[in-house]
């Protein structure tokens, strides 16, 4: 019971908390507060610094971040008279004061040790605490830590020098406001063109016949009021598609540009948005939809009135430097970071990564760059199955009764595919253990893989357990489509680069001799394809893990852990309380799945899903 232990005061931070979930914390929380002065720990669902720190200036509370100040042996002079201290005999504590410098940047000083500091603390903190029946160390779960400041006395109050400054700038800006009367000719001149001063923002009219559309607009589905991705259907080819298109050009402008709190708010938006069965007539439609507020009404009215285009997105598209980071992120092996990174270095063109960074790139950039025109490439369906089925050929002629599942892309039901990921798995565990450098080496000798990039044996090393429950894999997508998140090493995995035989034509057809092939040129494209390799009793997972979009995958993951407090990923799932395997498939039942599918759906009906066909988990 969380009555049975001793909690800090804790500010509860209400948002993206469903109302059920705001009751029952209320309820549980013994140490609940809701003064913010008195707070020791605000809790919240948040996992980034910028979140935190946003969410406390929404509460009017000024914060500086633990070991950005520095300290100062003058005292600031808002501290208490000394004789009042020496008459009370308390010792008080200078508290942080942010002050204005000459050229305008803020300083922090602090004349002696701080009070208590701000903690902002995942909400998981407090649920796995009660599950353990124990207060967990906060430090394991702090995502912000930083001490309260008050600002110094504003120039209108602080001296009669000040007031006198503060008097002449209202005076400047009324001669600014009142133009030739008041305003010298400099002034004048400076906010005269129509290019000087910005645009007087129009008002936002609503029609008689939008009012009317308003009122007839059709009901929030119940699904969408979920806060979870994975529990809606989502379809490929929504009746809002061309407008999910628009917001996905403006997240992956922010994402090249380091924003993670717009990322985020872009992502949820567009996966509520696609999710959405109706087609949207209205901002006022939009702005009631979970996840979607003013910012993206606001780009629909844009959107509806300008013929389906955003102007935020067209700028995107157009601004040279967005376009220089998209070249570069493209690039296979290079993430958002690693794209800003060459455009700081003053790098404009594959020829400068060329040129002046080759030997500072990986073997996989290196390869993504050699091959960059071919790798952009896409790929029929037809021509990912026919990979698959090759693969599937080879992988039997090691050891026969091998399945296999095309995932991705391919398995939502999209026509074109980036790349190609397929999962194989054998009933016989002893069957995947140590499959996949087999399976490649036999690739390699046919000449169907010309390089192999990643080779991972991690799930077999550890015998083909699920990874661990503190989560001590590389930090990599679960999809391969996916950046971030967990999944990538921890089955068996190889990241390879292929090319179909000149007699192929993307068809599968007569091996012609070594002798043959040694004196042609192949000329079809190079490919980029994925074999994972799981074992039988945690196929499911894996399929399941490899087969969503990613704010499916992502919201699969907090609903394991913040419904079922589990940690899942494609090699299975673990209790966070006390780390051991939970058996999501029935395997230790005595009754294993009969085919691949069948596993997967196990593991929605384990974790209290209703299952989601693959074409209903595109949430982008």
């Amino acid at each position: 019971m969380a009555s049975d232990l001793t909690f800090p005061s804790i500010f509860l931070l209400e948002t993206r908390l469903t109302d059920d979930e705001r009751r029952q914390l209320k309820e549980q929380i013994p140490s609940l507060t809701t003064d913010v002065g008195k707070a020791q720990v605000f809790l919240g669902k948040l996992s980034t610094r910028e979140r935190a720190q946003f969410e406390l200036r929404r509460l009017g509370l000024a914060t500086i971040e633990e070991g950005r100040h520095r300290r100062t042996a003058t005292a600031p002079t808002v501290a208490e008279p000394a004789a009042k201290r020496r008459k009370t005999g308390a010792q008080t504590q200078s508290p942080i004061v942010i002050s204005s410098s000459s050229d305008d940047e803020d300083t922090v000083e602090i004349a002696s040790e701080p009070q208590t500091p701000v903690k902002v603390a995942k909400l998981a903190w407090f649920t796995e605490s009660v599950a353990r029946g124990q207060v967990l160390p906060l430090a394991d779960y702090t995502v912000y830590k930083g001490w309260r400041v008050q600002q110094e006395p504003s120039i209108a109050s602080s001296s009669p020098a000040h007031a006198s400054q503060a008097e002449g700038i209202l005076k400047r800006a009324q001669a600014d406001a009142t133009g030739s009367q008041h305003g010298s000719p400099s002034r004048r001149k400076k906010f005269d063109g129509a290019a000087a001063a910005p645009p007087r923002p129009t008002l936002a009219r609503t029609t008689t016949s939008e009012q009317d559309l308003v009122e007839h607009m059709p009901p929030v589905p119940e699904f969408l009021h979920t806060i979870y991705a994975c529990q809606r259907p989502t379809p490929l080819n929504g009746p809002n598609e061309r407008f999910v298109e628009a917001l996905k050009t403006i997240r992956l402008a922010r994402q090249l540009m380091g924003d993670k709190i717009g990322i985020r708010a872009y992502s949820t938006a567009i996966a509520t948005i696609a999710a959405y069965p109706y087609k949207l007539s209205t901002p006022a439609e939009v702005s009631r939809l979970p996840g979607c507020g003013p910012k993206t009404a606001q780009l629909f009215r844009e959107f509806q009135s300008s013929g389906g285009h955003v102007r935020e997105a067209d700028d995107d598209e157009a601004d040279a430097k967005l376009s220089v980071l998209r070249l570069f992120y493209n690039i296979w092996g290079v993430a958002d970071t690693t794209a800003r990174s060459f455009y700081n270095r003053g790098w404009r063109d594959l020829d400068d990564v060329i040129d002046y960074g080759w030997k500072e790139l990986t073997r996989v950039q290196q390869i993504g760059v050699k091959y960059y025109d071919e790798l952009q490439e896409l790929l029929t369906r037809a021509q990912v199955e026919a990979i698959a089925d090759r693969v599937l050929e080879h992988a039997n002629r090691i050891h026969d009764g091998f399945q296999m599942v095309i995932a991705g892309g391919y398995r939502r039901g999209k026509a074109l595919s980036g790349d190609v990921d397929l999962i194989i798995s054998h009933p016989d565990e002893s069957a995947t253990h140590l499959l996949i450098g087999r399976l490649v080496l036999s690739l390699e000798t046919a000449g169907l893989v010309t390089h192999t990039l990643t080779l991972s044996t991690a799930n077999s090393e550890r015998g083909q357990e699920a990874v661990s429950w503190k989560g001590n894999a590389p930090n990599h997508g679960l999809d391969s489509q996916a950046s971030g998140g967990v999944g990538f090493d921890t089955l068996d995995k190889a990241l390879v680069v292929w090319q179909d035989p000149m007699e192929d034509d993307g068809a599968e057809k007569a091996e012609k001799t070594e002798k043959t092939e040694k004196k042609q040129t192949n000329t079809n494209p190079h490919r980029r394809v994925d074999i994972i390799v799981s074992p039988w009793k945690t196929v499911g997972c894996a399929v399941l893990g490899w087969s969503g979009g990613t704010t499916f995958q992502r919201d699969l993951r907090r609903y394991c852990k913040n419904e079922k407090a589990l940690r899942f990923d494609s090699s299975g799932a673990r209790s966070r309380i006390d780390g051991s395997p939970v058996d999501l498939e029935g395997f230790y039942g005595s009754d294993p799945a009969p085919d691949m599918l069948a596993a997967e759906r196990r593991v929605f009906e384990a974790l209290g899903l209703e299952f989601r066909p693959p074409n209903e988990r595109c949430t982008g």
